[in-house]
């Protein structure tokens, strides 16, 4: 029974991580169609500002959805800064590449300047310990185990009954055709961003609750994202989110039985095992959207 709760619990908890860190990357690329490689980047600074609101004498409370905000901002931004100027370029993907990690370099030493290299963290989202299956569990981890399906059942809420998350998909699956109805496509590209960029924070905020932070706490992250988001397939945002949970599990079954030590070597053969027979994604649908 321990191991059942065991694998269950950790399987649970892994994958609501992944499809936090997963979904805002996904997003980016079935609207704009680029991958952004400061992804990660953001998650640490989203980290970052709620652990500043909280030493100035802010509440968790207060300072985590502020963080969410400013973080926003900073998608936004981001967005106008390295990624617009770029739009219309034939090689659009390899560029924006590139200029993501730029951007995310200098973010990353930015924050090393500002707050230094010394680990941080910030208070979890329900503090205490809990017995489940005889699992001794935290209730950070059990919140956050409960709040991630909310938040994306609230994303796909706002993409399927609202005027905006309609006309992000409208974008989506046809750009010229949302031009030509009058949708505005650039400001669409900023707000995939800046939501891309809050569910980013959200992330940092759930790790930076769980373990401490660095300025490079978002190198494992951004990886995990991207193996997801390319199991999963990466023409949808559902197809990472199924995938998000199936990899946390089978990553739970591989580090009970089979240590930690292979676990990421097993993870990268099932991966190349699933893009040798299925390259799409074994999630992925015929077309890309925010379906």
């Amino acid at each position: 029974m321990n191991a059942l709760a065991d694998i269950l619990f950790g399987g649970l908890f892994q994958g609501s991580l992944y499809a936090m860190m997963a979904v805002g990357l996904a997003l980016v690329w079935t609207t704009i169609g680029v991958f952004n490689f400061s992804h990660g980047v953001l998650m640490m600074l989203g980290a970052y500002f709620a652990w500043q609101l909280v030493d100035w004498g802010l509440t968790a409370a207060l300072a985590f959805p502020i963080a969410v905000l400013l973080m926003a901002g900073v998608g936004w931004v981001l967005q106008a800064t390295v990624v617009r100027p770029l739009i219309g370029r034939a090689n659009l993907v390899l560029v924006v590449v590139i200029t993501t990690l730029a951007a995310g370099s200098l973010i990353e030493n930015g924050v090393l300047e500002l707050w230094g290299p010394r680990s941080k963290q910030i208070p979890p989202l329900v503090a205490g310990n809990a017995m489940l299956g005889g699992v001794g569990v935290s209730l950070h981890q059990i919140a956050i185990i409960v709040v991630t399906p909310i938040i994306l059942l609230a994303l796909w809420l706002f993409l399927n009954r609202t005027r905006l998350g309609l006309a992000l998909r409208a974008v989506a699956q046809n750009e010229d055709a949302a031009r030509l109805v009058g949708l505005n496509v650039t400001m669409l590209y900023g707000l995939a961003f800046a939501i891309a960029a809050s569910l980013a924070a959200l992330a940092g905020i759930f790790l930076g609750g769980y373990r401490f932070m660095t300025p490079v706490m978002g190198a494992d992250p951004l990886l995990k994202a991207l193996i997801v988001v390319v199991f999963g397939g990466i023409s949808s945002i559902s197809g990472p989110i199924f995938a998000a949970y199936l990899i946390g599990f089978f990553e739970a079954i591989c580090s009970y039985y089979f240590g930690l030590y292979w676990t990421p070597a097993l993870l990268f053969a099932a991966l190349i095992l699933t893009l040798m027979i299925k390259p799409e994604g074994i999630f992925a649908s015929r077309s890309r959207g925010l379906a």
